[in-house]
């Protein structure tokens, strides 16, 4: 264990390690770069045992080829939601770009008498495919094939989920607010890790998923089923009556209404509108029913109501009601 004594004795943490997580290809540093010192984490050093709720995996690779991991990182989940956190060092035969290094700070000379892959994929397969796996993203389990295959082995019949789909799930309005990368939300939901070290990434994928079990109120088991599909009520277009007081009126509606989008359009073509699925110039009533702000994408209004009032600020003429509105208007057409 000499190497993990000397790996987690370094101090302090490089700025480096703060710079984005990808691998740029184009990027150009001297080739004397030497590796920062590693800092010191308090991370297991024998692969833990035991049955766990779920455990996370990240990796570090020396290059830009992807199936060079330097560094394999377990975030094992205990049923009280302790988290113990694993790491080792594996040498990928490979070269390690000045980019890689700088980015995690690890270098040839760390890896030097470190495990091949096969041999520290053979120490971590049983706690590995005995447990589900969750990764940030698909480049953990990318990175894992890849070596596999590198290395002429099978890959081997993993579990897998991934945390940023939990995490879009649970934080939607995040989308186009910074992300659902691990910086963001370390960010958002005040984690403490340290980024680009492999056991520490993968403690935070971890809390990732905690902090969702949390603010969903769903269990691990429930947040990697697929998310249900949302039923869209079928696009109904129809002609308005040429007789009708309406007529020549367009109209489209968005959103739930208290009646089905079938009775809307009966009502709205009887008193001469016609009925169309999206709001183009043509448009000019917008009906709008109560909002289900999950099916939105973090917005407040669907995207035909957004259009409608982007037309109308530049000018366009059409009117924006609520189902209560429009029937009114109905009632209002019939009666003359």
């Amino acid at each position: 264990m000499a190497l993990f004594d000397w790996l987690f004795g370094r101090t302090p943490e490089p700025s480096q390690r703060n710079q984005p997580r990808s691998v740029a290809t184009g990027h150009r540093t001297p080739e004397t770069v030497r590796p920062p010192a590693r800092p010191a984490f308090d991370h297991a050093d024998r692969v833990p045992e035991g049955s766990f709720r779920f455990v996370a995996l990240d990796v570090e690779t020396a290059c830009s080829d992807v199936a060079s991991i330097c560094q394999i990182g377990l975030a094992c989940v205990e049923p009280d939601n302790q988290i113990q956190t694993f790491s080792m060092l594996v040498n990928p035969r490979t070269r390690f770009d000045p980019f890689n290094i700088q980015l995690h700070g690890i270098g040839p000379d760390h890896v030097a008498d470190a495990p091949h892959f096969p041999d520290a994929l053979e120490s971590l397969l049983q706690l590995l495919t005995n447990h589900h796996l969750v990764q940030h993203s698909n480049f953990d389990k990318r990175a894992m094939n890849a070596a596999c295959g590198f290395c002429g082995i099978d890959a081997p019949d993993l579990r897998w989920s991934d945390s940023v789909q939990i995490a879009r799930r649970a934080w939607p309005e995040l989308k186009g607010n910074g992300g659902h990368g691990l910086a963001n939300l370390k960010r958002t939901l005040n984690l403490q890790f340290h980024h680009h070290d492999a056991g520490e990434d993968a403690r935070a994928a971890a809390m990732v998923v905690l902090h969702a079990e949390a603010h969903l109120r769903l269990p691990f088991e429930d947040l990697i089923k697929p998310a249900p599909k949302k039923s869209f009520p079928a696009a109904i277009t129809k002609d308005g009556d040429p007789a009708g007081a309406l007529a020549g009126s367009v109209v489209v509606f968005t959103g739930a209404l208290g009646m089905s989008r079938n009775e809307a359009a009966e009502l709205a073509a009887r008193v001469g509108m016609t009925v169309k699925a999206g709001v183009t110039k043509q448009t000019t009533h917008l009906v709008v029913g109560d909002q289900d702000l999950t099916v939105l994408a973090g917005h407040t209004k669907s995207s035909k109501h957004r259009k409608a009032e982007e037309m109308q600020s530049g000018g366009h003429p059409i009117r924006i009601i609520g189902e209560s509105d429009f029937k009114a208007l109905v009632a209002n057409a019939k009666a003359s």
